[in-house]
């Protein structure tokens, strides 16, 4: 139970401070340019909250403790593949159902999707194998 939650704290945390860097930096012009008629004045932090306490425990659940010990690359693909999936069923879902949602943007969010749960899936593959060896 212990290594399980390491691998989850972990994936939790690399999910935070990448999309923190992803938003903060990066991604903000972005959505402000294409959806920025639709955004709140500011986010609702409840919600925000429990996405990032649900999402890291579905990388963690079928990406990282799904896979053999040492299997990284299984891992990595499943989180990747998690991702992708994920994120294409919120952005391929507004594409189908909201009025002038962009698909570029759509697609730089599927990719980030795709990026961020694998490497958020590599911090709790690397987390459960120290708990494992500890």
């Amino acid at each position: 139970m212990t290594k399980h939650l390491a691998a989850y704290v972990a994936t939790a945390l690399a999910m935070l401070v990448l999309d923190a860097l992803w938003l903060g930096l990066i991604a903000a012009p972005l959505y402000q340019q294409g959806i920025g008629h639709l955004m709140a004045p500011q986010p609702r932090l409840g919600v925000a909250a429990l996405f990032y306490l649900l999402y890291p425990l579905g990388i963690v659940i079928f990406a990282v403790a799904a896979r053999p010990a040492g299997a990284w690359r299984p891992t990595l693909l499943a989180g990747a593949l998690f991702g992708f999936f994920a994120y294409a069923t919120y952005d391929l879902t507004n594409l189908a159902t909201l009025k002038g949602w962009p698909l570029g943007l759509s697609l730089i969010d599927m990719a980030w999707g795709t990026v961020v749960s694998t490497a958020s899936a590599a911090g709790g593959k690397a987390a459960l194998g120290w708990a494992t060896r500890a």
